[in-house]
C-alpha cells in the first residue's frame, strides 16, 4: 500500500515546520540528481540557442579557456540566474518540476530574495568547492538536506 503525502497545507504555513512535517516527504539523493542533471541540459541548451549565437553575430569568440573570457562570464550568468529566478518564482527548476520536486522554506514561508540567494549562489558554492561533498549530504540527513539547504535553511519535498 502506497502512502500519500500531500504538501505543507495554506492553514498551516504560520505553523512552526516542525508542526507540519508528517505532511512532506522530503526528496532523496538520486531525484535531486536526476533533476540537477536535467537542468544542467537546460542551461546547456539556452547557451547554445542564446548566448554562442549572440556572441557570433558580435564576433566575440566563444573561447572558454580562461575563466574571465566573455564566454564564461555570460554561460556562467546564465547558470546562476537560471537556478535563482526559477527557484524565487516557481519554487523549482525546470528539472525539479519533472520530477515533482519542489524548494520550501523549512518554517512554510514563502521563500525571499535573501533565502534563494544564499541557497543558490552561496550555499551551492561552498558545497562545490569541497569536492562536491556538500551535496552528499542529502543522502545521509534526516531531512534530506544538503549543505546548501542547510545554509539557507530550505527543504526539498515531493509536490
Amino acid at each position: 500500500m502506497t502512502e500519500k503525502y500531500l504538501p505543507v497545507p495554506v492553514e498551516a504555513r504560520n505553523e512552526t515546520y516542525a508542526n507540519v512535517s508528517s505532511h512532506v516527504r522530503y526528496a532523496g539523493f538520486w531525484m535531486r540528481f536526476w533533476a540537477y542533471l536535467l537542468d544542467l541540459l537546460v542551461v546547456s541548451s539556452l547557451n547554445r540557442l542564446l548566448i554562442f549565437p549572440f556572441f557570433h553575430l558580435l564576433d566575440i569568440s566563444v573561447d572558454r579557456t580562461n575563466m574571465f573570457a566573455p564566454a564564461t562570464i555570460a554561460t556562467t550568468l546564465t547558470f546562476y540566474a537560471y537556478f535563482v529566478l526559477m527557484t524565487k518564482f516557481f519554487q523549482q527548476t525546470l528539472g525539479k518540476m519533472v520530477f515533482g520536486l519542489k524548494v520550501i522554506d523549512e518554517s512554510g514561508k514563502p521563500l525571499t530574495w535573501t533565502t534563494v540567494l544564499f541557497r543558490e549562489v552561496i550555499g551551492k558554492f561552498i558545497a562545490k568547492t569541497i569536492l562536491f561533498i556538500g551535496f552528499l549530504f542529502v543522502a545521509f540527513s534526516e531531512k534530506k538536506k544538503g549543505m546548501h539547504d542547510q545554509f539557507a535553511d530550505t527543504l526539498v519535498i515531493h509536490e
